[in-house]
């Protein structure tokens, strides 16, 4: 009773997304109209609708509304029968045969529709489409019953979709997020972690360091780290922010202005991250409860960092991460490779080395006609890469081997290496090596040139910043060099 209660709350103080999360414990997602330019743009606007309608069949909720700019605006009504500020119900959203009898069937015309509800039950659209408008002759009677068309002022209308987008401002999404194997549709792996914001004196500690324009603090908040594991994956993320219990009392709706960045990063990572990395995507900073964001992303390892705007605001957050495939997503604690017992025997890293292979040329061509494998080209011999390496590495001596392989079915083709001897004062350097053979001692030259970065430090965890990453295919020499998985 008491969840119905807050949601009741938060949908008289008019933030519709929060109350449809807790009526629903889907995940929100907010679409300006008016920024994404969807009543002039056909294909866009036919995409969304694609996406509203599969959102509706799978028993979303969907909500409409006009912004109200100012106090005097809130309920004002338009000429076209529509009120500012008030969260209008989409109840269908259908694609409308036009025609009657057969020929409706052969022609295949539809429209793209939507039913909306005035939550005032009265006061309606009056533009085309509206409960008395002409264009209903257009439609056949068994169609206008199976949509349940009357002429009533019940505050229930229909709308083409264009004009939706043409006289509202937001659409509001609340997908049912479907994480059961045994259902029809699309089956969804989610991940869900609670973390914190606090303030701590000690840098290494504090957890609330504000957004990336805050760039001395920035690194210090909670990190996340995910995997795509598919050429490429559409990620759903949700953070929400739980609201101090006086508001939520209150009915005040004072809330953290929240976001999330995201960077893709070395493929073996698993300490934090200290220093900017290519950002693969980012939410919007807004005082709501959730801030959701769907994207997609190429196959690799991706960093989640979520950030109040302002440094020092303490909360506490759920973090929701839905892949297709499970996504091992997890908090980073670690800033560099823990100290054991065993340390003072074996060893403890001296230096961090980051390795980017940009891209090859002039590889040997295979003769069985097998290509040259890469998860960006394929069949070339001038691959381009899209994945780094991070290294902690002991004995600073023993180079870091990088192989290229040409995949084959029964036994993959050695195309030839490089061995890197990563010079900590040879900062940012590109190098454009050739590949050789496999001997310890005089190795020979192979057709064919690889171009890396390769960057490191003393300090493990100050790895310059680097360029967008590309991507590579890295075989290291086993050893005290391997990556650290």
């Amino acid at each position: 009773m008491s969840q119905l209660k807050e949601s009741r709350t938060a949908l008289d103080g008019g933030n519709t997304a929060d109350a449809l999360v807790d009526f629903t414990g889907g995940v929100s997602e907010p679409i300006d109209l008016t920024d994404g330019d969807f009543a002039n743009d056909e294909t866009k606007r036919n995409q969304l609708f694609e996406r509203v309608l599969k959102v509706h069949s799978r028993g979303g909720l969907i909500s409409a509304s006009i912004k109200a700019v100012t106090a005097a605006d809130m309920e004002a009504r338009l000429a076209c029968g529509l009120v500012k500020g008030h969260a209008y119900a989409v109840t269908d959203v259908r694609k409308v045969r036009l025609g009657h009898g057969l020929l409706a069937f052969f022609k295949s015309e539809k429209l793209d529709m939507i039913r909306l509800r005035n939550p005032w039950g009265e006061r309606e659209w009056n533009g085309p489409w509206s409960d008395t408008s002409e264009e209903w002759k257009k439609v056949s009677k068994s169609e206008r019953e199976k949509m349940g068309v009357t002429v009533q002022d019940d505050g229930e209308f229909w709308m083409t979709f264009e004009d939706v987008c043409q006289y509202f401002t937001d659409i509001i999404k609340c997908r049912l997020i479907n994480t059961s194997y045994l259902s029809i549709h699309k089956t969804w792996e989610e991940a869900r972690l609670r973390g914190a914001w606090t303030r701590h004196e000690d840098p290494m500690q504090n957890r609330s360091g504000g957004c990336i324009n805050h760039k001395d603090t920035f690194f210090q908040n909670p990190q996340y780290i995910f995997e795509v594991k598919k050429p490429e994956d559409e990620v759903l993320i949700c953070i929400q922010q739980r609201p101090k219990r006086s508001t939520r009392r209150e009915g005040k709706g004072e809330n953290l202005a929240i976001g999330f960045d995201i960077y893709k990063v070395e493929e073996n990572r698993q300490y934090r991250m200290h220093s900017l990395q290519h950002k693969a995507a980012s939410s919007i900073y807004i005082n709501s409860r959730s801030v959701f964001l769907r994207t997609e992303q190429p196959e690799g390892r991706y960093v989640i960092i979520p950030t109040t705007f302002e440094p020092g605001h303490t909360g506490e957050f759920l973090l929701r991460v839905f892949t297709d495939v499970p996504s091992n997503c997890r908090e980073l604690c670690l800033d560099e490779p823990p100290r054991t017992c065993w340390s003072s025997l074996c060893g403890y890293p001296q230096q961090v080395t980051q390795v980017h292979v940009l891209g090859a040329a002039g590889l040997k061509d295979s003769s069985t006609g097998e290509k040259v494998r890469s998860a960006v080209q394929r069949g070339t011999s001038t691959p381009e890469y899209n994945v780094k390496g991070i290294f902690y590495r002991k004995k600073l001596a023993q180079p870091i081997t990088v192989q290229i392989w040409n995949h084959r079915v029964l036994k993959d083709e050695f195309l030839g290496q490089v061995c890197l001897k990563t010079d900590p004062d040879d900062l940012q350097a590109l190098h454009t090596l050739h590949l050789q053979d496999r001997s310890s001692r005089h190795p020979s030259d192979l057709p064919g040139t690889v171009a890396v970065h390769v960057l490191s430090s003393a300090s493990l965890t100050a790895v310059p910043q680097e360029a967008q990453s590309l991507l590579w295919k890295s075989l290291p020499a086993t050893g005290e060099d391997a990556p650290i998985l």
